[in-house]
C-alpha cells in the first residue's frame, strides 16, 4: 500500500512544523503516525521549548539534568527547581516553556523586620506590626521574550500564636496597594488580603481578592506585564498599606510567583 502523503514528507520539515506549535500539541502529533512519533520526540523539537538566551538551571542534591531535550522539559516543567545559590526557583510553564519563578520571603524587602516562620524556613511571619510592607524584584533578563506574566503574592494566615485562640487580626481592612513596575511601566492597583469576600465587597467593590490553592496556600494576584526583551533592568513588585496604623499579627508569607498567564 503506498504510504500517505504526510509520510513521505523529510523528518527535518516535520521537526520544523511542530518546533512552532507547543509542547501540547507536539505530544498530541506523536500519536498521528510513525512519522510524526518521531519527529515529535526529537532535539530539534522539544530545544525550541526550552529557554534560550541562558543557561539553565543546576538541579539541587546533584541531580544531574537530562540528556533527552523532551525529558529535560519534562523536569523542569514537572515541579520547581533552585536556581544556583537556593536563592530562587524556577518551573517551565507546561503550556508554552515560558519560565516562572518563586522569590521566596527571605529574598523579599518586608518591613517591620518580619520574624522567620518557625513552621518554614522558606517563609516569614509578621508579629504585631503596625503597616504592610513587602516588595521584590526579579532581572527582565531571566524572563521569557513576548510572555505576558502575571505576578502572585503566595500566603496565609496563622491560626494559632502564643496560646490565642485566633493567630491573625487587623488584615482585613482597609484595602492594600499593589504595584509592579518594568521599564516605564507602572501598574498600580487595589487589592484586599483577607479572603472575607462578602465584607471585602461591600466596602471594597473595585479590590482584587485572593482565592485559596490546592496546596493550601493562598494567592493575591498584584498586576501583571509584558516581558517584551528589550527591558533593561529589574521587574519590581510589592504591597503596602502605611495608613492604618493599627496593630496587625500573623500574615504568613511565602514569596512571591511570577508565572506565565494564561
Amino acid at each position: 500500500m503506498e504510504a500517505c502523503e504526510i509520510a513521505r514528507l523529510l523528518e527535518e520539515l516535520l521537526s520544523a512544523a511542530l518546533s512552532r506549535t507547543s509542547p501540547r500539541d507536539a505530544c498530541r502529533a506523536a500519536a498521528v503516525s510513525a512519522a510524526f512519533g518521531t519527529a515529535a520526540d526529537s532535539d530539534a523539537v522539544w530545544a525550541c521549548f526550552l529557554p534560550s538566551g541562558r543557561d539553565l538551571p543546576l538541579l539541587a542534591d546533584g541531580e544531574q539534568l537530562p540528556c533527552r531535550k523532551k525529558d529535560l522539559f519534562l523536569r523542569l516543567s514537572g515541579s520547581p527547581v533552585l536556581l544556583p545559590g537556593g536563592l530562587l526557583s524556577m518551573w517551565l510553564d507546561r503550556e508554552t516553556g515560558a519560565g516562572c519563578y518563586m522569590v521566596p520571603a527571605r529574598e523579599l524587602s518586608i518591613g517591620w523586620g518580619a520574624l522567620a516562620d518557625s513552621r518554614s524556613s522558606e517563609s516569614a511571619e509578621l508579629i504585631l506590626v503596625c503597616w504592610l510592607y513587602i516588595r521584590g524584584k526579579i532581572d527582565s533578563k531571566m524572563l521569557s521574550q513576548g510572555s505576558i506574566y502575571s505576578v502572585y503574592r503566595v500566603y496565609k494566615f496563622a491560626n494559632y500564636l502564643y496560646g490565642l485562640s485566633d493567630g491573625y487580626y487587623g488584615l482585613e481592612l482597609p484595602v492594600q496597594k499593589a504595584s509592579v513596575s518594568v521599564g516605564d511601566n507602572h501598574q498600580i492597583r487595589k487589592v484586599c488580603i483577607h479572603p472575607n469576600q462578602q465584607r471585602s465587597m461591600r466596602r471594597n467593590c473595585h479590590a482584587t481578592l485572593p482565592h485559596k490553592r490546592a496546596d493550601g496556600w493562598m494567592e493575591l494576584e498584584l498586576g501583571e506585564f509584558v516581558c517584551e526583551g528589550h527591558e533593561d533592568g529589574d521587574v519590581s513588585f510589592g504591597l503596602s498599606e502605611m495608613k492604618d496604623l493599627s496593630r496587625k499579627n500573623g500574615l504568613i508569607v511565602q514569596g512571591i510567583e511570577i508565572r506565565h498567564k494564561i
